[in-house]
This record gives structure tokens, C-alpha cells and sequence, in this order.
């Protein structure tokens, strides 16, 4: 068998228990989307372990983050 078929059936092949993400993964998941720096295993990792709503939930939580990182550092440059 060739590299290729059995990668394939090891996809095809669902898992019976599919762990859960911690909130370090999905918060590393986050960060990494943020910048553009994920990597297509764990973006992989992240569409099949992770809910959506983890993500959601995430990804508002660190944009509310930054831009009011940003209004405090241009604030206390303009000052």
C-alpha cells in the first residue's frame, strides 16, 4: 500500500470519540488565525475536534482585545 491510501483511510475513518479542544487550543487556534500563521494540521485538527461556537466565542473575545489595545496606544501616543 502506498502512503497516499492509507492516509486516506485513516481520514475516511471516523473516530468513535472525538476529543475535545482545550481552551489553550483554541486560543492558540485564535491567535494563529489572527496572524495568519496556522498551520494546516491544526486548522484540520481544529475543523474536526473544535464547535464553532469555541471559535466564535474566541475570535470576539480577541477582537474586543485588540482594538482596545489599539484606542489605548494611540491615546497614550497622542497624549
Amino acid at each position: 500500500m502506498t502512503e497516499t491510501s492509507q492516509t486516506e483511510r485513516a481520514i475516511e475513518k471516523p473516530d468513535a470519540s472525538p476529543a475535545k479542544m482545550s481552551t489553550r487550543n483554541v486560543i492558540a487556534s485564535v491567535l494563529s488565525a489572527a496572524f495568519g500563521v496556522q498551520s494546516s494540521r491544526n486548522r484540520e485538527r481544529d475543523f474536526s475536534q473544535g464547535q464553532y461556537r469555541q471559535f466564535i466565542i474566541a475570535g470576539v473575545i480577541f477582537t474586543v482585545l485588540f482594538v482596545a489595545t489599539l484606542v489605548v496606544v494611540v491615546n497614550l501616543v497622542l497624549d
